[in-house]
């Protein structure tokens, strides 16, 4: 099953992974307070869609492509199996058949400034019943 999600096109230094997969919707957000990216004006998220076998190759991708001046964003995507949250750096792969592999993934954004409320990716993971 292919993976689905949302990137953000003002998070990237290097814009080329967004020919790497298929853009399936774009929507454009004014930029909040809330959200923590005072140099920008807005934000471009693409929801995008992501052959299964090829989910890990561009979430490093990905994590390389981030802009150097402000790398404190992050990606993701899921299929019914995997959920990649990408990072400057660093990859996690969570096993949905084990979500508390997110506790990892949102203390790790946080540590490197993003909003709590951002990085809140598991319904699953507050009540894992």
């Amino acid at each position: 099953m292919n993976y689905k999600g949302v990137i953000i096109e003002e998070s990237l230094g290097n814009k080329s992974v967004l020919k790497k997969v298929k853009i399936i919707k774009t929507k454009v957000e004014p930029i909040k307070p809330k959200h923590k990216t005072p140099w920008l004006k807005q934000w471009t998220l693409h929801s995008v869609e992501i052959p299964e076998e090829e989910g890990e190759q561009i979430a490093y991708t990905i994590s390389y492509s981030f802009d150097p001046e402000h790398p404190d964003w992050y990606a993701d995507y899921q299929n019914d199996k995997y959920h990649f949250v990408i990072y400057a750096g660093k990859v996690f792969k969570v096993d949905l058949q084990n979500p508390i592999l997110y506790k990892d993934a949102k203390e790790y954004g946080i540590s490197k400034g993003i909003p709590e409320y951002q990085v809140d990716f598991a319904p699953a993971f507050k009540n894992p019943c």
